[in-house]
């Protein structure tokens, strides 16, 4: 195996181990059990963004509304004003048929209008935020059931739930990609859209698809994400649109389109909260966070660039 398939491969891994073990030289508690599920449980809801986002950066897009979208989906679901938990499947439901309008009309003005994917998720990400604040009128005043909160911090046999979503999402997400003939499409389309469309392979449609996942994944991960930190404000999932891009960066998807995996972008999630943790362990400031994504990005993406050059 030569060195730039190394890269590919093993880099991310590589980081990862390096973070695990300056966490544990620094709180040698670190890789307690407790701690591990702890940590799990903080990194899921943005692992399930992160799967999302990478379908969208493989085909040469971006979504920037997905934090925008978690904290209409939270404050949506309050609408409902329901104690019952009966009414959580329903909730689920609805959240995933919005979501994926949303998807619909962000891959729509991508592929039919010819915007950027940087302007016209930017401009969802202000609509959203629009119609959030008129509806709460600056403070969210509805109620989830209780079982929210047991679907954030909760656990079967020592697993996090909301780890074990992931891993179904994973499960079918990662198929879909990696055994369909939809993933193979995704692929050629992100790696030539002129060329898919000229071997009859839809382009438009495969993009459209990948957004209308992305933003029901980022839906599902808000319902989680508002039961781990067990309150609803308009600010749910803030931060989580650069986190993910960050996350898939790090995990080797191609910004330029047409190379990643599920795997590494999931294991760069997972490297973020890492990082996030060891921020705290050390006692640094929280900007300290931002300079270590910043070094970590333009570390990672000239290791893959140099990679994808050779």
């Amino acid at each position: 195996m030569n060195q730039n398939i190394f890269v590919r491969r093993f880099a991310v891994l590589c980081i990862l181990i390096v973070l695990i073990s300056l966490a544990t030289v620094v709180q040698t508690s670190f890789l307690s059990p407790s701690n591990i599920q702890d940590i799990l449980t903080q990194a899921a809801p943005l692992a399930l963004v992160v799967l999302g986002q990478a379908f969208v950066i493989l085909v040469r897009g971006l979504d920037l509304s997905v934090a925008s979208l978690m904290a209409s989906i939270a404050v949506m679901a309050t609408a409902f004003n329901a104690t019952s938990n009966a009414m959580i499947p329903v909730i689920f439901v609805v959240a995933i048929v919005v979501s994926a309008f949303v998807g619909l009309v962000n891959g729509f003005l991508v592929t039919k209008r010819n915007v950027s994917p940087f302007l016209a998720t930017l401009a969802m990400m202000i609509v959203l935020q629009g119609i959030r604040f008129y509806y709460t009128q600056g403070a969210p005043s509805g109620s989830l059931p209780d079982g929210f909160r047991f679907l954030g911090t909760g656990r079967i046999m020592g697993i996090p739930i909301n780890v074990l979503a992931f891993a179904l999402c994973f499960c079918i997400l990662g198929w879909l990609l990696h055994k369909s003939s939809f993933g193979r499409k995704v692929y050629i389309t992100g790696g030539n859209p002129t060329a898919a469309n000229l071997v009859g392979i839809y382009a438009d449609r495969v993009t459209i698809i990948c957004y209308v996942i992305c933003s029901v994944m980022a839906g599902i991960a808000g319902l989680f994400l508002v039961g781990f930190v067990g309150t609803v404000d308009n600010w749910v999932g803030r931060g989580y649109e650069l986190d993910a891009i960050v996350a898939c960066v790090i995990g080797g998807v191609a910004l330029t389109g047409g190379k990643g995996t599920l795997s590494g972008a999931a294991v760069g999630a997972l490297i973020l909260i890492l990082i996030f943790n060891i921020v705290i362990i050390l006692g640094l400031p929280v900007q300290a966070q931002l300079i270590i994504k910043g070094v970590i990005i333009i570390v990672a993406a000239t290791l893959f660039s140099k990679a994808s050059r050779a």
